[in-house]
């Protein structure tokens, strides 16, 4: 008789615990679904809040022409500035640009000072991973940079042990590590083409496209191209993660804005081709 009152106990121990792990099991399930819903909730709301509010903040460097960049009468231009600021017309609101030191954009959307980023921001994995991204927008080459008279450097193998001026968060300044160089922190493309011409360094890595540009306004800047690289990449508007419903919109915008024939203009306008292609 007691080894059954034992055993009975320890049977109704045995329920006890499958049914604690059954409701922990539930619990854990409902949050999760719980903590996806209020994601998606988020998601929504932020493309809701944008529609409501009637402004898009972007976030951009200012200070990297053609992209973004400063004209002669001090007005914020350039080809990430148009194109965004088409976007936001297509969806019915307002560009308002928050201009950033490039390694601070990531931060500032971060802590969602901004909605999404406007500045050649490249697509890679590491930034999938924690970011969204729109499609891809351009698409453009790398290129090393040196000085007039430096016939030393010829390819992105030949600068390691240098000394090359970049942006430190950037793909390029990853790149020019990738090769061996050492890293000299600046705050953009203006700053490493100064640099260079100085001979404070030795090299920089940058986007083809940037460099054609600056060459055009500054035909006799001491500097040329050393090396371009095989890989083209591409770059695209840059969101926090759960920005799907904010990230579909603004690609309905872009398909449109090429359809029409509206991005064909934007872009033979600053480099007299389509650089989609």
């Amino acid at each position: 008789m007691k080894k059954l009152t034992v055993l009975f106990a320890l049977l109704l121990s045995f329920m006890f615990v499958l049914s604690a792990c059954g409701k922990d099991e539930k619990a854990d399930k409902d949050k999760k679904d719980s903590d996806k819903k209020t994601a998606e909730k988020a998601d929504g709301d932020l493309l809701k809040k944008i529609k409501d509010d009637g402004t898009i903040t972007i976030g951009t460097e200012g200070t990297y022409p053609p992209f973004t960049f400063h004209d002669t009468s001090g007005n914020l231009t350039g080809f990430d500035v148009e194109l965004a600021q088409e976007v936001a017309k297509r969806l019915g609101v307002k560009a308002e640009f928050k201009e950033t030191q490039w390694d601070a954009m990531f931060a500032g959307l971060d802590a969602k000072r901004f909605d999404m980023i406007a500045n050649q921001v490249g697509i890679n994995p590491d930034r999938q991973e924690k970011y969204d991204f729109s499609d891809p927008y351009i698409t453009s080459s790398a290129v090393l940079i040196v000085s007039k008279d430096n016939d030393k450097v010829k390819s992105f193998e030949d600068i390691k042990g240098l000394n090359s001026a970049q942006s430190l968060t950037s793909n390029y300044g990853a790149m020019a590590k990738k090769y061996g160089a050492n890293l000299v922190g600046v705050e953009g493309f203006q700053q490493s083409i100064e640099l260079l011409a100085q001979k404070r360094v030795d090299v920089t890595i940058n986007d083809k496209l940037t460099f054609l540009d600056y060459k055009k306004s500054k035909p006799d800047a001491p500097v040329k191209i050393a090396a371009t690289s095989d890989d083209a990449s591409s770059s695209g508007f840059m969101f926090r993660k759960k920005s799907e419903s904010l990230v579909e919109e603004v690609n309905k915008a872009l398909k449109d804005i090429v359809d029409d024939g509206t991005y064909k203009k934007i872009s033979e306008k600053w480099f007299g081709e389509d650089v989609l292609k």
